[in-house]
């Protein structure tokens, strides 16, 4: 496995772990159609959160050391994939109320220690 794929499925591991942690229900992961995939898909009382996790390895720990942020890779192309996947999932499962999330994961391999934001609500 390429080293950018398991740094995005450790990251995706730490996301979950992480909203676990908040009380969310993890419903799916990896929800895939022939145009896109959702990495997570989660309940909140009423609320289903689809959430799309960027991952990043950095050296020193440091936020300001990176060369690319993990939401940069929100480029147009993923949106407009991102949007057909999510409207997908909500006619198939009949999904009322749903929101739509980022979750950063920061991950120091030196350290072994991962740092994480999470980003609700967005607007695609």
């Amino acid at each position: 496995m390429a080293k950018h794929n398991k740094i995005g499925l450790l990251g995706e591991n730490i996301a979950e772990q992480f909203l676990k942690n908040k009380g969310l229900e993890i419903i799916c992961r990896n929800y895939r159609k022939p145009y896109g995939e959702l990495d997570i898909v989660a309940r909140e009382n009423r609320i289903t959160r689809i959430i799309e996790v960027k991952s990043v390895s950095w050296e020193t720990g440091k936020e300001e050391d990176l060369l690319i942020r993990p939401e940069e890779n929100m480029h147009p192309q993923k949106i407009k994939r991102l949007k057909r996947v999510i409207e997908a999932y909500i006619i198939s499962h009949e999904t009322k109320e749903w929101v739509f999330d980022l979750i950063l994961v920061y991950i120091d391999e030196k350290t072994h220690s991962a740092q994480v934001k999470w980003l609700k609500d967005i607007i695609l």
